[in-house]
């Protein structure tokens, strides 16, 4: 069977499988199923996860990025009431087959078993389960305060799944991981202003509008004043400072997924600046980081952790189950 796409060998997959303790032949489909899910729509996030994190967690750093996929794409797609019907059911097989159910989906069964290998993954899926109608909800913001229970309520929840599979999710990684999902939150509606406003969304708060003198309507119509311009300017100011506060989590996360973290936290960093070069442009296209910068990033990521890794095997030996347990997280929160 030959790969879908040539930089991503089989041979690379099965060991990672096998390093994650993913045996059972049908198990390992439904693993796989979800990895080709990943390739098509979130392709260079792969290659990073592939070459930053330790083959024991690329399996499950899969699943939970599928899963939160698949749960995105119910609430965005179809009209409102058949988003909430079909979330019903997946929330209620979700959650029968994490405490024992049958199900017939290769990414529940898949999520199942990276449960009960990362016991904490299964309750950061039910946590989100149990705000993640708050996006399909979302009627706007009236002030600041509104968009920062929106951050609590869902961005938190919804980031912390595909964290815990990289570091245990203690009291301050909770604190350092909610100030880089909050820059990550507004720089993410800044640069996806035009989208949003197209499909009737607005994600500016009004109080801030109003301070600024700007309408939704001035929005809408693409006018690109110097009031907009000095709108989007703080809202960003806002962003990198919540993502300068951020940076923390890289210093709490296990050096053996720091590398990633790192990663994740910078490309935030390079997204803001790419908004930031395209001002009231952004009322007419999105922002996102050059393409080269964003491989430029991971390929550092790599050739440092490579080096780290001769310099370690150099004085030091593996040490075991312990420190395959340390990656793992097991029984941290």
């Amino acid at each position: 069977m030959s790969s879908p796409n040539p930089w991503y060998p089989l041979t690379r997959w099965t060991r990672a499988l096998d390093a994650a303790g993913v045996a059972d032949p049908a198990l390992r489909r439904d693993y796989g199923a979800q990895r080709r899910a990943v390739l098509r729509y979130r392709t260079e996030a792969y290659l990073a996860a592939r070459l930053l994190v330790p083959p024991e967690l690329v399996p499950h750093l899969v699943v939970a990025t599928a899963f939160m996929h698949r749960t995105d794409d119910m609430l965005d797609s179809g009209p409102v009431a058949l988003r909430r019907e079909a979330f019903a059911r997946w929330d209620r097989e979700v959650r029968a087959a994490l405490v024992g159910g049958a199900s017939a989906d290769p990414l529940v069964r898949a999520l199942v078993h990276s449960s009960a290998v990362l016991p904490a993954l299964g309750g950061h899926v039910t946590a989100y389960l149990d705000t993640a109608l708050t996006d399909l909800d979302f009627a706007g913001f009236a002030d600041e305060a509104e968009y920062q229970a929106y951050v609590d309520a869902y961005s938190l929840p919804a980031v912390l799944v595909p964290a815990c599979v990289l570091a245990p999710v203690s009291p301050e990684l909770r604190v350092a991981c909610r100030a880089w999902i909050d820059g990550g939150q507004r720089v993410d509606f800044v640069a996806d202003l035009a989208e949003d406003l197209a499909a009737g969304r607005l994600t500016v708060p009004q109080e801030t509008l109003t301070a600024f003198a700007v309408t939704r309507e001035d929005l809408v119509a693409g006018r690109g004043t110097e009031a907009v311009g000095a709108l989007l300017a703080h809202l960003l100011d806002l962003s990198e400072a919540s993502l300068a506060e951020g940076r923390a989590l890289v210093d709490l996360t296990p050096a053996a997924t720091r590398p990633m973290v790192r990663v994740m936290v910078r490309l935030d960093e390079l997204t803001a600046q790419a908004a930031r070069a395209k001002s009231t442009a952004l009322l007419r296209e999105g922002a996102r980081p050059a393409l080269l910068a964003a491989l430029g990033l991971v390929w550092r990521e790599y050739r440092a952790a490579r080096r780290a890794q001769r310099l370690n095997t150099g004085s030091q030996g593996e040490s075991g189950p312990s420190a395959r347990q340390s990656r793992l997280g097991e029984g941290n929160p």
